[in-house]
């Protein structure tokens, strides 16, 4: 056996539209294609010792033990590849359950499908349930435990934290996507111009005056003590002699922590000797130059929770600490509180596992304890000296107990720091009474305060600290999405997509779009090259300028990772052809149709998908959606839009020369179609078949109107600026050339019936194949081209994917020779540029030379050049 390769998919996808984090696997069981589980001697028995928790796997059968079932009837290994996989997650966990194992086309390949909740988690799992296939199937010992270690190890390095991870939860039930910028807690919600961002729990909206104030302590109790709220007796120092001093005036027992220091670090409590202080000073030292020395105030350890500037929840928190029974030591009492299956690693559960460390040795040594003494029965044995939870401290909700003075003041606090999200720490008896009365005081203000106290407490209600945040975000119930139109299918779609975007722009949108030749925001040229994958769309949605995005959606981007975008207003399908076959396990055209479809699935509900009617495949696509469907057609009388029509649908059709929108029993005449410059006065028909769509999914918007489509239809000019590579007509003193991008049989052909209106003679082609393509995809391309043209010359891309030049030349020829019986005028000339020149410097007075571009925008340039040199008489 053997790993072929490994995709990550982040987004809808040929596998499912809604679970959109799957990993694929390509794998190539080899000999073991002839070996299903049933054949090898003791399999079912090893798999069911190393993973017993596998008995909950349902399969197939649909019920408890169906997968042991399966294996015990026979199944392949890539069956049992996904199993493991999804098994290994959970038991480190990330609780994993959907899985995919289809055969690629190929004898003894598979697809092997499974989901994940982290990347890398997702990654290492295909990888991990590979190595132990194989030794279950060679029958050899397996550390099973060190991958479960691993991969919880990678969970805590990558997940996103309680508090962030809460956040993004709370937005994504709201409807708002989520895009995260780094791989710490940076995380935007929403898109273009409507976005927020977060890291941890500081927003977009916070004040930076505010956090630079609560990170520094001293600046927040002076403003703090202005206001009259009680705070500490204390002072800052940077010396021991100036802790000397401070002894002195506040009398012990004191609290030493530094200046801007947060999750306790460098605190010390309850300090009581001089020893105490001064170990206590360098502790502090480690994280600040400047220590707060200050009173210590007797009491419980509170947080209260402020976002937008109201109260929202309250947590008493405990240090982590033992409770003796009078026959244990203090370490199995802490190991027995960690077997608590509550507590974890880091943030991976509730509760963090207590540890021994040097603080928790100093507040032994202060009691004369070890973690060997045992503990009377009921005496408490503090561990730690501060209260957080990451030091495996507890918390128990407090919310409803709290005094309307204590809410009062929390509110004003956060209002004199200047924080819309803020964590304050209290000391007081309670939180019942006013600590006015209580003699309580305010410990800290904190910037990016912890929610996991509040969502997961270890006692108490859990509290949404979350839902206020995205409220205060996006209030009034708004989602932070700019409208999305996604086009795709097999050919026509850059142009589609440019057209759709101009006419955006023209009604004002500030637009961001997505081509095969690049990535554009408001017109200007941001990314270059084939941009129609996930990261040139994303690239659009997070930029913050942009209003309205045009995505045009490749087949290689759909399959490599998936899409960029959950949803989409609406989306386009342009048509399905013979194109790209026989490349990532597409194999037919049945098949194409499935990858475009996932672009229409992900329409919303109340969004509109546009079909061509004129293409079955196409067509046919409405069986699956949940959305409205359009239809465009290049023939008013296509009985399938008119049954749409009759039904109150919207459509737009080619009709007596208009481009003409309808719903029901009534029209809209855009424009003449002969008007509209990229159709070349109707000649090209292609042209027209891209127009529809765009002018359609424009109109459906309420704030677009007809006359600005009209407006941008006149506008929109064929030409290497705004359609580059697209009929690109550059006409020269005595012959014409055109330059098109025409890369598969479907787009040739079409280009062919428009050269074959236009005026010019002899027609000469320059034309190539595509390496990667089926043998008879290129030889199509030598059969359309000898019908169509009177001489050719034979080119080759700069890229050969796979073949060589001379197994490409000998294709197009065969195909050539297929429908051209007579000997036809052809030349090889393998270099795109020489191949160009060739065809200008031996251009025959009234030619037109059509080249099928590789590299756009070389072609391009070089006819810019030629004809600009003609002008200058050169």
């Amino acid at each position: 056996m053997k790993i072929i390769d490994i995709k990550v998919l982040k987004g809808p996808n040929y596998w499912s539209v809604a679970r959109k984090k799957l990993i694929q696997v390509r794998l190539d069981l080899e000999e073991m294609e002839q070996r299903p589980t049933n054949t090898i001697d003791g399999f079912l028995e090893r798999i069911k010792l190393l993973f017993p928790s596998m008995y909950s796997h349902r399969c197939s059968v649909g019920k408890e033990g169906g997968f042991f079932k399966r294996v015990e009837d026979g199944t392949w290994m890539g069956h049992v590849i996904e199993h493991i996989a999804l098994e290994l997650q959970t038991l480190a966990s990330m609780d994993c359950g959907f899985g995919r194992t289809r055969g690629t086309g190929k004898e003894g390949e598979y697809h092997v499908v499974f989901d994940y909740l982290e990347e890398d988690a997702g990654v290492y799992a295909a990888k991990a349930s590979f190595r132990i296939a194989q030794a279950l199937i060679e029958g050899t010992e397996y550390n099973l435990q060190a991958d479960i270690e691993a991969l919880k190890e990678i969970k805590e390095e990558t997940q996103l934290g309680p508090s962030t991870g809460s956040i993004v939860e709370e937005a994504t039930k709201r409807g708002i996507p989520f895009i995260r910028l780094n791989k710490q807690s940076l995380v935007q919600l929403g898109y273009g111009v409507h976005q927020k961002r977060i890291r941890a729990t500081i927003a977009s909206t916070t004040s930076n005056i505010g956090v630079d104030i609560a990170s520094d302590k001293s600046e927040t109790k002076n403003l703090l003590t202005a206001a009259q709220i009680p705070v500490p007796l204390g002072t800052v120092v940077r010396s021991e002699e100036e802790l000397k001093e401070a002894v002195a005036k506040f009398g012990y027992p004191l609290v030493i922590k530094p200046i801007d220091g947060n999750h306790g670090k460098g605190n010390t409590t309850n300090i009581t000797t001089w020893e105490q202080a001064t170990v206590a000073l360098e502790a502090a030292r480690q994280f600040s130059k400047r220590v707060i020395v200050e009173k210590f105030i007797t009491g419980f350890d509170f947080r209260v929770l402020v976002v937008n500037y109201k109260f929202i929840c309250a947590a008493l928190r405990t240090p982590a600490s033992v409770v003796g029974d009078g026959v244990n030591t203090i370490k199995w009492l802490i190991d027995e509180t960690n077997k608590d299956p509550r507590r974890g690693h880091g943030h991976e559960k509730v509760l963090t596992q207590i540890t021994v460390d040097q603080f928790t040795q100093k507040i032994l040594d202060e009691n004369g304890y070890t973690i060997e003494t045992i503990p009377a029965k009921d005496e408490l044995v503090l561990l730690k000296t501060t209260a957080n939870l990451s030091t495996g401290g507890t918390s128990t909700d407090v919310t409803d107990e709290v005094h309307p003075e204590n809410i009062f003041l929390a509110e004003r606090i956060a209002r004199i720091i200047g924080l819309d999200i803020c964590g304050i720490d209290i000391m007081a008896k309670d939180l019942k009474s006013s600590i006015y009365s209580t003699g309580g005081a305010i410990l800290e203000v904190n910037a990016a305060p912890g929610f996991r106290m509040h969502i997961e407490p270890s006692v108490g209600l859990p509290r949404n600290a979350a839902e206020p945040v995205v409220n205060m975000l996006f209030p009034g119930g708004t989602n932070g999405r700019i409208p999305i139109i996604a086009v795709t299918g097999t050919n026509g779609k850059t142009t589609t997509t440019r057209l759709t975007a101009h006419i955006c722009k023209t009604a004002g949108r500030k637009v961001g779009f997505t081509t095969s030749d690049g990535v554009y925001i408001q017109n200007q040229m941001m990314m270059k090259g084939d941009c129609t994958g996930p990261i040139s769309a994303q690239f659009v949605l997070r930029d913050p300028t942009v209003d309205f995005a045009v995505l045009e959606c490749a087949r290689g981007g759909l399959l490599k990772s998936g899409l960029a975008f959950d949803k989409c207003d609406v989306s386009i399908v342009t048509n399905v052809s013979a194109d790209h076959l026989g490349l990532g396990g597409i194999d037919s055209i049945e098949q194409m149709s499935k990858v475009k479809s996932v672009v229409a699935r992900t329409t919303f509900k109340h969004g509109f998908a546009i079909l061509n009617a004129d293409d079955d495949l196409v067509y046919k696509l409405h069986e699956d959606l949940d959305c409205n469907v359009a239809y465009f057609s290049m023939d008013e009388n296509n009985p399938r839009v008119k049954k749409h029509s009759k039904n109150g649908g919207y459509s737009v059709v080619y009709e007596n020369g208009y481009i003409t929108i309808m719903k029901g029993t009534w029209k809209i005449r855009v424009m003449k179609a002969n008007d509209i410059p990229i159709t070349y006065d109707g000649k090209a028909t292609h042209n027209i078949m891209n127009v529809l769509p765009a002018v359609l999914a424009t109109y459906l918007f309420k704030d677009i109107s007809a006359d600005d489509i009209k407006s941008a239809l006149s506008s929109f000019i064929p030409s290497p600026t705004q359609t580059p590579g697209r009929l690109n007509l550059f006409e020269f003193k005595n012959f014409k050339f055109l330059a098109d991008f025409a890369h598969n049989p479907a787009g040739l052909e079409l280009l062919c019936n428009f050269i074959s209106k236009l005026d010019g003679s002899p027609k000469v082609g320059i034309i190539s194949g595509t390496g990667d393509r089926r043998d008879d995809d290129i030889k199509e391309l030598g059969r359309i081209s000898g019908r169509n043209f009177d001489e050719i010359i034979i080119r080759q891309d700069r890229h050969l994917r796979g073949r060589t030049a001379e197994e490409m030349v000998k294709l197009l020829v065969d195909g050539i020779k297929e429908t051209q019986p007579r000997e036809l005028p052809l030349t090889i000339i393998y270099n795109e540029r020489e191949s160009i020149m060739y065809a200008y410097n031996n251009a025959k007075k009234g030619s037109l030379i059509t080249i099928m571009c590789d590299v756009v925008s070389e072609a391009v340039d070089l006819l810019k050049e030629l004809k600009e040199n003609e002008g200058l008489g050169n």
